[in-house]
């Protein structure tokens, strides 16, 4: 029978549909991808096109070439120079579109993928995130911080060298402010923090988990909204991303290399998103705030219930995902 479940970071009841279940190798992508090469005389990502770029904000040198650069988006959703003024007339309300787009070329092959990315590709990329996050949040224009990643043309990347975003905007959306407020009313009714508890229930449970390390927790959420939907979890309670230490960045680098590995093997490379769930510029000493990695795997479509109702429905069991994932060799 299916059942509904109660996410408590979004708010939303989510039904998990038993009759409308697949087993979880029918989510593998089946289309076939052409091979890319590891150079391409044309992509501005690759190394000897970086004329190509706006001038880099900064880069990670490697012993023969560089092994991450950041750059100004050339297309940016926000403007990089001005000043934040808000106006309001009548029931309008306006900003300036300042804030900082940037874009984070992952590494210097122009074929490489995240399942084939070392795990010490994965933690200069993860540190190239941080070092930004924090010289972004310093700017006084900016009040939230969003570091992401599309992979593949589903999932919305338009430009075949593996690539990230980051992005700090002059307000604080109101997805973003709902899932506080909910990690706030959590916090002020149990006096913890929520995600602690849920870190806690799922070590206790084991059926959810894909991963377990010193420092992190991978797992399919108890009401995930969609199926393989992957939450990341630090163990070390903190609210800002920009202070996880070194440590953390490398185990966490370890962890999702396997993760990435695991997803790309069992799914066939399916298309993901991913995205760094942190503070606000003013809550990064919050004591019920708690930063992880959100992972989306883009195997199933929204259609016109999710879209009317605000609610998902999940055609794979949570438990079923994650045991699926953790039983794939790599």
């Amino acid at each position: 029978m299916p059942e509904l479940r109660y996410n408590l970071l979004v708010s939303e009841w989510v039904i998990i549909s038993a009759e409308r279940a697949k087993r979880p190798d029918e989510f593998a992508i089946k289309e076939a991808k052409a091979e890319l090469p590891p150079y391409l005389e044309t992509c501005p990502f690759c190394p000897g096109n970086e004329d190509r770029t706006p001038p880099e904000v900064f880069r990670l040198e490697g012993k023969a070439e560089w092994q991450v650069r950041v750059v100004p988006n050339k297309f940016p959703a926000l403007a990089r120079e001005g000043e934040r003024v808000v106006s309001r007339t009548g029931t309008r309300r306006k900003i300036t579109g300042v804030g900082i787009h940037d874009v984070i070329i992952d590494h210097p092959r122009h074929n490489m993928i995240p399942a084939r990315m070392e795990a010490k590709d994965v933690e200069n990329l993860f540190l190239a995130y941080r070092r930004r996050y924090r010289e972004i949040m310093e700017d006084p224009r900016v009040e939230m911080v969003i570091p992401f990643k599309n992979h593949g043309y589903l999932a919305g990347s338009s430009i075949e060298h593996v690539h990230s975003q980051i992005i700090g905007t002059p307000m604080v959306s109101i997805q973003v402010r709902s899932r506080m407020n909910e990690l706030l009313k959590f916090y002020d009714i149990q006096g913890d923090c929520a995600l602690c508890n849920m870190i806690r229930e799922e070590t206790r449970e084991q059926a959810r988990i894909v991963i377990e390390s010193d420092h992190f927790l991978v797992f399919i959420p108890f009401a995930a909204l969609s199926p393989f939907h992957t939450w990341v979890f630090p163990k070390r309670h903190g609210s800002c991303f920009g202070r996880s230490t070194d440590e953390e960045i490398h185990d966490l680098s370890v962890v999702l290399h396997g993760y990435f590995r695991k997803l790309h093997q069992g799914l066939s490379d399916p298309p993901f998103n991913y995205v760094i769930r942190s503070c606000t510029k003013a809550e990064q000493a919050a004591p019920y705030m708690h930063w992880y990695l959100s992972v989306v795997p883009r195997v199933t479509t929204a259609a016109g219930f999710e879209l009317g109702s605000g609610m998902h429905i999940n055609n794979s069991a949570p438990e079923e995902s994650a045991r699926f994932l953790r039983e794939v060799t790599v």
